[in-house]
C-alpha cells in the first residue's frame, strides 16, 4: 500500500508549515484557559444538556398556535421587508464599492468604510438603538436587520464584481459601451449567481437574527421565546423552536431551487 507523502524530497511537511502548525496548536492550548475550556466541564455537560432537552418532550399548548402563528408570521414579514429594502439599497452600494466597478477610487474608499461601520456591531445592538429612536415593534427591527444587511450583501456583491471575468467587460467596451452598458451586460450577469446565492444566504441568516430581535422590543417571535424560557413554558417552547426549524427549512429547499435554475440559465433577470 502506498503511503501518502508531501511532495518534497524527504517526504516531510515544509519548514514553515510546520511552524504555523505548530504555533498555531500553541495558540490554541494557551488561549483554552482564557475562554473557561475544561474537560470536566465538557464531559460532565451532557447530563444537564440531556435534563434540559427531556423537559421539551411534552405535549404543546395547543391554545398557543394561533399567537404562535401570528408571531411567526410577524417574523417572517420583518426578514422579508427587511431582505427586500437591503437588496435595493445594497445592488448600487455594492457597485461603488467595487474596485473595478467603482466611478473612482475616493468613492470605493469611502463605500468600504461604510460598509465596515453598518457590519461593526450586530442586529440585537443596533435594534437597541432604533428600539430608542422610533419605539417598540417590528419597525426598529425591520430597520436594524436592513441596515446590517446592507453592509454585508453590498461587501458580497462588490467582491463578486472584483472577480468577473474580463473578456465580457473588453467586449463590451470595444463596441462603445459606456459604464452603465458595462455594468449591466458584462458585470451583473456574471456576477449574478453569485448575488443569488448571498441574497438566499442572507434571507436565511435574516429570518434566524429576526427571531431574537423581540428581546429588546424589536417584535417577532423572540420576545415570546425569552419569556417562554423564563417561566419553564416547555409546551411552547417546543412549539416556537420546531416552527422556526420548519421556516429555515422550508426556505433552504426553495433558495437551492432557485439558484439551481439561476445557474443553469433558467432564470434570467437581465434581458
Amino acid at each position: 500500500m502506498q503511503k501518502w507523502h508531501w511532495p518534497t524530497p524527504n517526504g516531510l511537511p515544509p519548514f514553515h508549515i510546520s511552524i504555523v502548525v505548530i504555533c498555531s496548536i500553541l495558540l490554541l492550548a494557551l488561549s483554552a484557559s482564557m475562554v473557561e475550556i475544561s474537560y470536566n466541564r465538557i464531559v460532565n455537560g451532557w447530563r444537564p444538556m440531556v435534563d434540559f432537552l427531556g423537559h421539551l418532550l411534552v405535549t404543546p399548548d395547543w391554545s398557543y398556535l394561533g399567537q404562535l402563528g401570528a408571531k411567526m408570521l410577524e417574523t417572517v414579514e420583518m426578514t422579508v421587508l427587511a431582505t427586500a429594502i437591503a437588496t435595493i439599497v445594497s445592488v448600487p452600494v455594492g457597485i461603488l464599492a467595487a474596485e473595478n466597478a467603482s466611478p473612482h477610487p475616493f468613492v470605493y474608499r469611502i463605500m468600504r468604510e461604510v460598509l465596515s461601520f453598518a457590519r461593526a456591531l450586530p442586529e440585537l445592538v443596533w435594534a437597541l438603538v432604533f428600539v430608542s429612536a422610533v419605539g417598540l415593534g417590528p419597525l426598529p427591527g425591520v430597520m436594524a436587520l436592513a441596515f446590517v444587511t446592507v453592509g454585508f450583501m453590498a461587501k458580497f456583491i462588490a467582491e463578486s464584481i472584483e472577480v468577473v471575468g474580463k473578456g465580457a467587460v473588453e467586449g463590451i467596451q470595444s463596441t462603445g459601451g459606456g459604464r452603465l452598458q458595462t455594468i449591466m451586460f458584462a458585470i451583473m450577469p456574471q456576477a449574478l449567481p453569485d448575488f443569488a446565492g448571498t441574497l438566499l444566504y442572507i434571507l436565511d441568516h435574516n429570518l434566524r437574527a429576526a427571531a431574537i430581535l423581540g428581546l429588546v422590543g424589536a417584535g417577532g417571535i423572540g420576545y415570546d421565546m425569552v419569556i417562554s424560557m423564563r417561566m419553564f413554558e416547555y409546551d411552547r417552547i417546543i412549539m416556537i423552536a420546531i416552527s422556526i426549524y420548519l421556516i429555515v427549512t422550508l426556505l433552504d429547499r426553495l433558495s437551492d431551487k432557485l439558484r439551481k435554475r439561476i445557474i443553469h440559465g433558467k432564470v434570467n433577470v437581465i434581458r
